[in-house]
């Protein structure tokens, strides 16, 4: 490891893409997404390889772990947003056409490994259009090594418990949002 960037490969890709795909079909399964909803995604590739958050960062756990992502959210014709760490703000790596649709100012930035994190940088580096924006309202999210991705979901988000709770070494965390209540007791809901 040099400067908190991993160059070992002490661990298995196959597993953790396997993992990836799991929690990601399990989530998609109760949360529904219809076309061109958001996925987002934050990511601790030090906690995926049993290390402290910030302190490990693994190109290879975060490539691995996007080309899941982005795979699977294609399969679905969903966006997928992924958050940066601290070190920008918790800026988001999305596809251009994502920015569009949802009216979210671009931001110059580009993600590396210690600044930005190791999937925002895959994501950077794998989309097809990839620009950086400040913030978001998605639809869905999984946070992979208690990454704080809250702030990036709609309003009302709803936990989901998936069978598979960890991806390598890292606590997994899921959620979908609904839309909010509102009205009182004479209030008719779907």
């Amino acid at each position: 490891m040099e400067n908190g960037i991993s160059t070992d490969n002490d661990f298995d890709i196959m597993k953790i893409k396997e993992e990836t795909k799991k929690i990601s079909e399990e989530l998609l399964s109760a949360a529904l997404p219809e076309e061109g909803d958001i996925l987002v995604v934050g990511c601790s590739t030090s906690e995926v390889a049993d290390h402290r958050i910030g302190s490990f960062s693994s190109a290879d756990i975060g490539t691995a772990i996007f080309d899941e992502l982005y795979r699977i959210t294609k399969e679905h014709k969903i966006f997928l947003a992924v958050q940066c760490c601290e070190h920008l703000n918790r800026a988001l790596i999305v596809e251009k056409d994502c920015a569009r649709v949802y009216g979210l100012e671009i931001v110059n930035v580009m993600p590396r490994l210690k600044a930005g994190g190791s999937l925002a940088t895959a994501a950077y580096a794998g989309l097809e259009h990839a620009v950086a924006v400040e913030t978001i309202q998605a639809h869905a999210g999984i946070d992979i090594g208690d990454t704080l991705i809250g702030m990036h979901l709609k309003a009302v988000a709803v936990p989901v418990r998936t069978e598979q709770d960890r991806i390598g070494n890292a606590h997994v965390v899921c959620a979908r949002t609904r839309a909010k209540y509102i009205g009182g007791e004479r209030a008719a809901y779907h």
